[in-house]
């Protein structure tokens, strides 16, 4: 007969066990109702995105959503090629743009977890250009130069509070002369290192830890996780994140065997939507097949599918943790997850702030939209979407390829959707 212990402690293992299949939930189907969630309200969904695309208005969407590790919905709809007649599919691959920050930022908690560097470091200590930095002031005739009134940190490239924007702030004429605007990185013939070396000797828009001004500090930030680490930036997210958690269709440059499932891009204009020139710019197709393949841009280089971003989410949903690999321990997440903003603010939303890589609601009220207090999310420059609630225990990813993308509610609309059809 047991003793009395041991029943404890079979006790104690089947909770804890059942602990921690709650934190390792792993990504699989499952019906909206067994998580609270209506099929029936889930539909609205397709009805409502499908006269987007039947008003011209988008060529193609994927959705997906999941509840307590469940994909209750996951449809794509329209085209992936409008011009070719080819039907957008469920693994079409996208540009995620500044989708590809979050994935650095964990790159960088990574390497403070293995004790190769502390967010409070000066970024100097890995890229010494930047010991001594400058920031331009605007004045009635142009702006002045100044120094910077401290060294810029590793936290501040990873709130956004660098000071150094995309190359059109009160400098712009001195980011055009260096060649370096804009967050497409993909036509570059040079390493990433070497061109934030270059930012370096540049005026930012800010001084450091003043203002939310979003530029290049993820793209400085992956160079640094090249210093760091010794790897390229591509196999150190690779092997550190994307293999681990089965992310096999995300890549800085696509395979040539991938490269038709590479949605195309569209612009809205004032006739209607276009296709975008290729290879383009920053509203263009780009570069990512036929390119240098030199620049990994850890600020807006990624092409992923809607199911590798979900499992990226539900790792984080899971603090830390997807199908038996720790990516992050549950305090890194925690501190990625937080408001960081203090004496800067976050310019474009109310109740909202910014942690160490996606945007952070702290006051539901007052930004007004539908959603929870502690989601967290951001997007990218091709008119994607995602975000994590974890009161809801709830992740959606919405991908499309529109830039710019003028006068759509779709967004919106998407968030109203997906609450509405929560049950419980």
């Amino acid at each position: 007969m047991k003793s009395k212990t041991t029943y404890v402690k079979i006790f104690l293992f089947l909770i804890l066990g059942g602990l921690q299949l709650v934190t390792s939930q792993v990504l699989e189907a499952g019906s909206p109702e067994s998580v609270g969630m209506s099929t029936e309200r889930l539909t609205r969904l397709t009805h409502t995105f499908q006269q987007y695309i039947d008003n011209g208005q988008l060529a193609g969407t994927v959705t997906l959503v999941a509840r307590k590790g469940k994909i209750v919905y996951y449809e794509s709809l329209g085209k992936s090629d409008v011009e070719a007649g080819k039907a957008m599919e469920k693994n079409t691959i996208f540009r995620i743009a500044s989708q590809t920050k979050a994935i650095v930022s964990t790159g960088i908690m990574i390497l403070q977890e293995r004790g190769q560097l502390l967010i409070s470091d000066p970024l100097s200590k890995y890229i010494p250009e930047f010991k001594h930095t400058t920031v331009a002031v605007k004045t009635d005739t142009g702006y002045d130069v100044v120094d910077a009134k401290r060294e810029i940190t590793l936290r501040d490239l990873l709130t956004h509070t660098s000071g150094y924007g995309y190359g059109s702030g009160v400098a712009a004429d001195k980011w055009e002369a260096a060649g370096i605007q804009g967050w497409y990185f993909a036509n570059r013939d040079e390493p990433i290192l070497e061109t934030v070396k270059r930012m370096a000797a540049l005026p930012a828009d800010a001084q450091p830890g003043e203002q939310f001004v979003y530029g290049y500090s993820l793209d400085i930030l992956g160079a640094v996780i090249g210093v760091v680490s010794g790897q390229p930036l591509d196999v150190f997210l690779k092997e550190n994140i994307l293999d681990p958690l089965g992310m096999s269709d995300t890549y800085f440059y696509l395979p040539e065997a991938k490269a038709s499932r590479l949605a195309t891009v569209y612009s809205s204009t004032d006739s209607g939507m276009e296709r975008a020139p290729a290879p383009g710019g920053m509203v263009g197709q780009g570069e990512y097949i036929k390119g240098p393949r030199k620049s990994f841009s850890g600020g807006a280089g990624y092409l992923s599918t809607a199911l590798d971003y979900a499992r990226f989410m539900q790792m984080m949903l899971n603090q830390g943790i997807y199908n038996g690999h720790r990516i992050l321990s549950r305090k890194s997440v925690e501190l990625m997850t937080v408001n960081h903003l203090v004496e800067a603010k976050f310019p474009w939303a109310g109740g909202t702030g910014f942690g160490l890589g996606f945007s952070i609601v702290e006051d539901l009220g007052a930004r007004g939209t539908l959603g929870s207090e502690g989601e967290f999310g951001w997007g990218g420059a091709y008119h994607s979407e995602y975000w994590a609630d974890p009161k809801e225990d709830l992740l959606v990813v919405y991908f499309t390829q529109l830039i710019p993308a003028n006068g759509l509610d779709d967004h919106g609309k998407l968030r109203a959707l997906v609450y509405q059809a929560i049950v419980d």
